[in-house]
């Protein structure tokens, strides 16, 4: 058999990623976070890529939140987020400390998980979620007293239009 080397090898990367796509699921429990229904279930397989700067802790709180819910996540440090926000069409009122894409949709701010499934599950016609400013008790910003701001996600529309997605208690 003459296979060229490159087609050889794109094949051997498609057989290992299908295996270890195959092996990560096996090793996870049932019931796990991240773990859904059948017919209820998100893409968490999307990779969720943040955009934060280097020192910002409650951040990090988020990417484990999503992870926590089996997203893979990749955090990226940048020294601009006024521009990558900018480039997003992430309104100024509506910012917060970090900024993220998945799905061809953007994420600003503590958007708890469920929402995120939620948007990848139902597939609107929108830029993405905001979650302006860094309420208490939202993902990441978790009060050592268990004290909780309510707080609505929006859906941002193309048009840079803002409705309510969720309220959160």
């Amino acid at each position: 058999m003459n296979v060229p080397l490159h087609r050889m090898v794109s094949l051997l990367l498609v057989a290992a990623s299908a295996f270890i796509v195959t092996a990560c699921d096996a090793a996870t429990p049932p019931g796990t976070p991240g773990k859904q229904a059948a017919g209820h279930a998100a893409d968490t397989t999307q990779v969720v890529h943040v955009h934060k700067d280097a020192y910002c802790g409650c951040c990090n709180g988020w990417i484990e939140h999503m992870r926590a819910a089996g997203f893979t996540v990749m955090a990226h440090d940048s020294a601009d987020m006024a521009a990558l926000k900018q480039r997003l069409g992430i309104p100024l009122a509506q910012a917060s400390c970090h900024t993220a894409e998945v799905g061809g949709y953007v994420l600003e701010g503590h958007v708890p998980a469920a929402d995120v499934q939620r948007l990848l599950r139902e597939k609107p016609a929108a830029r993405g979620l905001v979650l302006p400013g860094m309420p208490i008790g939202s993902p990441g910003m978790e009060s050592p007293d268990g004290r909780r701001d309510a707080f609505t996600v929006a859906l941002l529309g193309k048009d840079g239009s803002l409705q309510p997605y969720s309220r959160h208690p």
